[in-house]
């Protein structure tokens, strides 16, 4: 992978992790596939790797990206789905052909045939979004804490009280901030 680009962000739940390609939605937003090569580096992160992207399978992936965000948003929110993101999601999801496979680890695997392209792997994408909004999985969704991100996450914590996208940037940027707060409020009592 470039150096050039922002590292990509990976969590455990596959249709969150890939909304995660675009962060900081409301602060200096970081696009992390900005070119079709981008997109195929993150697919093969997260084993679903494809041998090309186009310009236009780029754009259907980040319509299928937002589309996933803003559905996930709504969930989290207990708002009404948004039908242009649901119908996005389901379309991406028709269309792939991709075979779920078990592992002799006892762990579920998807296999794209070797003729398979970005709409299969998007076809993945879209109906793991699918068992997560419709809460087929025992998780809940939530919105990251951190005003300049809120991205959707998939939280299993047992209490189901996570505040942060992920504790390693926005938990920590956030815990820094009020540090750095209270560190100003109080006066110095080095005497």
């Amino acid at each position: 992978m470039c150096a050039a680009f922002p590292d990509f962000r990976l969590g455990s739940v596959l249709a969150t992790s890939f909304t995660g390609t675009l962060s900081e939605r409301h602060g200096n937003a970081v696009e992390r596939i900005p070119t079709p090569q981008r997109l195929i580096d993150w697919l093969a992160v997260n084993g679903l790797a494809v041998d090309s992207c186009t310009t236009a399978q780029l754009d259907l992936a980040r319509e299928l990206r937002e589309s996933i965000h803003a559905a996930a948003t709504a969930a989290a929110l207990q708002d009404a789905l948004p039908a242009s993101a649901v119908q996005v999601i389901n379309d991406r999801s028709a269309q792939g052909r991709a075979a779920a496979i078990l592992t002799p680890e006892g762990k579920r695997r998807w296999r794209l045939s070797p003729a398979s392209g970005v709409e299969d792997a998007l076809g993945v994408i879209a109906a793991d979004a699918i068992s997560i909004i419709a809460g087929e999985r025992d998780g809940k969704l939530a919105l990251c804490a951190s005003p300049t991100c809120r991205a959707a996450f998939f939280d299993t914590s047992r209490s189901r009280t996570r505040k942060w996208c992920d504790m390693n940037t926005c938990g920590n940027r956030q815990k820094k901030a009020r540090f750095h707060a209270n560190q100003r409020k109080s006066p110095s009592s080095a005497e």
